[in-house]
């Protein structure tokens, strides 16, 4: 593509690093920011600038806060009793537009994937052992929901937790197959989701 401008070239090469945007949306957009006032292009600079120095990432949960501790965690409404295990912030996000789920989270960061170099020691899963162990002192964890995309990747991981925290005690339960296999779940309907964590049953390996 060839531009007039070295400037403007240079933010379509940018804009066009976001994911499902190429080339040609990225010029329209530079364009478009270039008509808007300067105030309006500064304060999304800025924006993005405060959100990528400042964002937090909760130390009980993982998923993005403004504070060290996330509006969940912090949260004395929701029961502290049962914790839903998700591979990706995205999925938190999915879950709370269901309006189906009280309790509180635990974001694992990705999957299991021994293809892409991913095994349980680059999760958070000795995190969340140890918050459920810790939680037996005051208001103890009496179930672990696995909500994980229904992929060989997510099942493998599934299959990990539930041999890792058995010896817990917990009561574990995953999601209701509403959610197609292959399916991620960011991409799922919310009546979907939400039917899914309503009717979740029993994960039993054996």
């Amino acid at each position: 593509m060839n531009l007039p401008s070295k400037l403007i070239e240079d933010a379509v090469t940018e804009i066009s690093r976001l994911p499902g945007i190429g080339k040609k949306t990225a010029l329209r957009l530079a364009l478009h920011l270039l008509k808007q006032h300067e105030a309006h292009t500064e304060a999304l600079a800025l924006s993005l600038t405060r959100m990528r120095q400042e964002i937090k990432y909760c130390k009980t949960c993982h998923t993005i806060s403004d504070d060290e501790e996330c509006s969940i965690c912090k949260s004395h409404k929701r029961d502290s009793s049962t914790i839903c295990v998700v591979e990706d912030i995205r999925d938190v996000l999915a879950i709370e537009n269901t309006n189906q789920y009280n309790g509180k989270y635990h974001v694992l960061g990705g999957v299991i994937s021994p293809i892409q170099g991913i095994g349980p020691e680059e999760l958070t899963i000795e995190s969340l052992v140890s918050r459920i162990s810790e939680s037996a002192k005051n208001d103890p964890v009496k179930e672990i929901i696995l909500a994980l995309s229904a992929t060989m990747e997510g099942d493998t991981t599934a299959f990990y937790l539930g041999k890792r925290l058995k010896e817990t005690g917990v009561s574990i339960s995953t999601i209701a197959r509403g959610i197609p296999v292959g399916g991620e779940l960011e991409f799922t309907d919310e009546v979907t989701l939400g039917r899914s964590i309503m009717t979740r049953i029993n994960y039993s390996q054996e």
